[in-house]
């Protein structure tokens, strides 16, 4: 593995024992990706490329089946906050999704990237400021730790290439191999969390 390689999502069994510590490592990990992909190009790019794809379709759809619920419950004004950043997320996948169609060697491929490399920074900052610390100071030990279990079982049963032809009927706005990685996704953290 070069220095610039980042683990897949899922590689790493640290012990994170709540969700939020967890989330925030992944926020850096994508980060990481984002950083190798614009580095690298040929089949380095695309190689690197694929893991994000995978990381951001679990850590987003993660965040979906997982910290989303909670805030519109928990946290004063929730309702709004989960709006605001499934409306960014929706944007993001979409252009996930195109990007995943596109050739890493695309002259228009970098700049997209660039694009959502942004796009997805604001985002994370925005979950980091609106949910996660509504999270870690509402939530107990056991359930913050019961949470992070739900997303490291998704990180861990995603694969590597999404498989396309599994797309639910559920409302997705992200097309093709990455929905289907989503469907997954949150198929395995409803069981995680001991739902069906």
């Amino acid at each position: 593995m070069s220095e610039l390689q980042t683990p897949q999502a899922g590689d790493d069994h640290a012990a994170d024992n709540d969700v939020v510590s967890l989330l925030m490592r992944q926020h850096g990990d994508i980060r990481n990706l984002f950083d190798e992909v614009e580095a690298t190009a040929g089949d380095e790019r695309r190689d690197a490329f694929r893991r994000l794809v995978r990381l951001l379709a679990v850590h987003e759809t993660a965040e979906e089946e997982v910290v989303h619920p909670f805030v519109r419950r928990a946290v004063a004004g929730g309702e709004q906050i989960v709006e605001d950043r499934l409306t960014e997320e929706r944007e993001a996948k979409e252009m996930l999704a195109s990007l995943d169609e596109m050739d890493p060697d695309d002259p228009r491929f970098l700049p997209q990237l660039i694009q959502l490399r942004h796009d997805v920074q604001t985002h994370a900052r925005a979950e980091e400021r609106y949910e996660f610390i509504h999270i870690r100071r509402s939530t107990d030990v056991t359930d913050l730790a019961a949470m992070a279990r739900a997303i490291k079982a998704a990180e861990a049963m995603a694969p590597t290439r999404p498989h396309p032809g599994v797309e639910s009927a559920a409302k997705n706005m992200a097309l093709g191999p990455v929905a289907a990685l989503m469907d997954r996704t949150k198929d395995t953290v409803r069981k995680a969390m001991g739902g069906s």
